[in-house]
């Protein structure tokens, strides 16, 4: 049983590792998406390095490492939700944090580095419960296209996972272990988008959605 345990949490997190951006940005371009944009391997800097397909395939396979983990932590220990929710945290640190793309940063020291964690936090609230999609995904993509900063929409995934859960586990229709799913998905989340909070409080994070649009227009209006 503790062997499968085991098996399932370093499973989740080698499967939340996979650095699906960096190869589809190289298929698509050619090129290595950590020296573009924000340098991060996620959906987001995928559609900035190599155009809107290759951002929608790197997300849709970021989404479907949490499904995945999570299925597979299903498969090796049924019945256990604890280990499920550790699984599917594991998998959104391997997706901020990839094994596979440990590297020596400007000082010298050793670094992880990945996406932002958001796609995969959406496919682990799918696996908890299936229908989360249908809740979250609108409400992410209002987020995106209204507010217009990719940091905060990516933070909402793990906010509007946690809300759900909460929700859900108050009607008494779902477990209150997933909760600590969303709250701890949301921190791990913050912690990795800590630069770009700090870029926002400061006025230069780089909008997108229709506020990058009135911004270009504004722009443009000026000239």
């Amino acid at each position: 049983m503790a062997l499968m345990v085991i098996l399932a949490f370093i499973s989740a997190y080698l499967i939340g590792s996979i650095p699906v951006g960096v190869f589809i940005v190289r298929i698509f371009t050619g090129k290595d998406v950590r020296l573009m944009g924000s340098g991060r391997s996620g959906g987001t800097n995928a559609m900035r390095a190599a155009g809107f397909l290759a951002g929608l395939l790197t997300a849709a396979f970021d989404v479907g490492k949490g499904i995945l983990a999570g299925y597979l932590a299903g498969v090796l220990v049924p019945g256990n939700i604890w280990v499920k929710v550790i699984s599917l945290i594991l998998a959104v640190i391997g997706q901020i944090y990839s094994i596979f793309l440990l590297e020596r940063n400007e000082s010298g020291k050793m670094t992880l580095r990945g996406g932002a964690g958001g796609s995969t936090t959406l496919g682990g609230a799918i696996s908890l419960w299936p229908m989360s999609w249908a809740i979250i995904l609108p409400l992410v993509v209002l987020v995106y296209i209204l507010i217009g900063y990719a940091s905060v929409t990516t933070i909402s995934i793990a906010l509007f996972s946690l809300i759900l859960f909460i929700s859900r586990a108050v009607a008494g229709i779902g477990p209150w272990e997933f909760i600590a799913y969303g709250l701890l998905t949301l921190l791990i989340v913050l912690i990795a988008l800590k630069p770009n909070l700090q870029r926002l409080r400061e006025g230069t994070a780089r909008s997108v959605g229709l506020r990058a649009y009135l911004q270009k227009k504004s722009e443009e209006s000026r000239k």
